[in-house]
């Protein structure tokens, strides 16, 4: 925050929400700085900051974000969480999983596991203490953000979007643990898409409304709207109007899973062990562990890196990456092969190039930063600049060849390559192209 402020940021922290702070005023969108590049925060409504608290999630729970992307919910939930426990995130949209890929490396998220799939079919056999659903809807809480502009949506719409919500209600519901809780989210304000699922779902199935006790200024839940009449325990939901923080709208909804009639399941049950290797690699675990200690013991050597830096995390294989990552467990080996996959898991840390050798990945330098040694080039934000469009920068003859680390102003913020003819940038394209718009404060890059 005082990087910021000396950067010509005017900030404020917001009652009732300690970890936020709101931008009055700044010579620049906020998320043209280096501090956001570098993923030290994430820009969202102060609105939406409400739901991960709401949840309540722990350290070392597990969690699921039946809907994640683009990831703010997510990223602050594992934050909540201290980087531990068992974080699931799914959603169906490839192209909005790319952007919740982005945000889980720029911010370095340790402790995610990364599904596609349409929530509505998310694998069962595994329990989690805590669901978040953050359900598609109308948005008509996101008008200001359209600059006033409501969407025209058709009943047929409004019918299928409610269908939605319900059946990933209900599947968060059947996902979650007797005395776990889940949390339902929208940002729009039509009951038909707020208290109208919650109250189905209260009538029928093994749940009972939580009341909210939010810090910060808020409505309560609808028991009525135009003759219909909702469960009269909605009155512990909560409404966010754009006036309430200046922002924009949000509904919640918290529930608890109750026994019910369900056949009674260990809390374990479905979960398992992390192993060193996928699911789907065709490793075995000691060729596995073989290729884990050799591969991080090259790139530790070449970097200057102490074994220590990773205390507390893992690796796992899959392919030609190494993930590195703080989960102890995973429900992988009990879901039933289905119309979902599994993308990622923590930071994808190590890559074995064409010829086998393991290179360090542009995050996994970020990630430990501080703990670069050697193999590794300082660099003005001049020379950044040329390097990130594509040219090639002389390098001192001391600096080995292959892969070397990029620091700027003492923090590394990528790969390079120093090779005969220079030292070359290998920062992946659309980070470079967000690193340069940080870089010039520009938005057309």
């Amino acid at each position: 925050m005082a990087r910021l402020e000396r950067a010509g940021f005017r900030l404020r922290t917001l009652d009732g929400m300690p970890s936020f702070f709101v931008v009055e005023d700044g010579p620049y969108p906020l998320s043209l700085t280096l501090e956001h590049w570098a993923g030290l925060f994430y820009v969202q409504q102060a609105s939406t900051g409400l739901a991960a608290p709401a949840l309540g999630a722990r350290p070392g729970e597990r969690v699921l974000d039946l809907c994640s992307s683009p990831g703010g919910k997510l990223t602050h939930l594992a934050e909540l969480m201290g980087d531990s426990g068992s974080l699931v995130a799914c959603d169906v949209d490839e192209k909005r999983i790319r952007g919740l890929l982005g945000n889980v490396y720029r911010l370095c998220v340790p402790n995610v596991l990364v599904v596609a799939g349409d929530g509505r079919a998310f694998p069962e056999g595994a329990l989690f203490d805590r669901v978040l659903v953050d359900a598609p809807c109308s948005g008509e809480g996101t008008i200001r953000r359209r600059s006033g502009d409501a969407q025209d949506h058709s009943k047929k719409f409004r019918a299928s979007v409610a269908h939605t919500q319900r059946a990933l209600l209900e599947k968060a519901i059947r996902l979650t643990r007797p005395g776990g809780t889940l949390l339902y989210v929208t940002c729009t304000f039509a009951p038909e898409e707020n208290e109208a699922v919650v109250s189905a779902v209260l009538e029928r199935l093994p749940v009972e409304i939580e009341p909210l006790d939010l810090a910060v200024p808020h409505a309560r839940g609808l028991t009525s709207f135009e003759g219909a009449v909702y469960h009269p325990s909605m009155v512990g939901a909560a409404r966010i109007y754009p006036h309430h923080l200046d922002s924009g709208g949000l509904f919640m909804a918290k529930l608890r899973r109750l026994e019910g009639d369900a056949p009674v399941v260990g809390r374990d049950a479905g979960w398992s062990p992390m192993s060193r290797a996928f699911p789907d690699d065709g490793r075995t675990e000691d060729e596995a562990d073989r290729l884990v200690s050799d591969a991080v013991a090259t790139v530790l050597s070449r970097h200057g890196i102490a074994p220590e830096t990773f205390e507390g995390y893992d690796w796992t294989v899959r392919a030609d990456t190494l993930w590195l990552h703080s989960r102890g467990e995973w429900p992988l080996p009990a879901w039933e092969p289905g119309r979902w996959r599994a993308i990622s898991v923590g930071l994808r840390a190590i890559e074995l190039d064409t010829s086998g050798r393991p290179r360090a990945t542009n995050d996994l330098l970020r990630f430990a930063s501080a703990a670069v040694r050697s193999a590794v080039v300082d660099v003005t934000e001049e020379r950044l600049l040329r390097l990130l469009s594509g040219e090639a920068e002389p390098v001192d003859e001391a600096t080995p060849y292959g892969p070397t680390a990029l620091r700027l102003d003492g923090e590394v913020v990528g790969r390079g390559a120093c090779k005969v003819a220079g030292l070359f940038s290998e920062v992946p394209k659309s980070r470079a192209v967000d690193l340069t718009r940080a870089l010039t404060r520009s938005e057309n890059v």
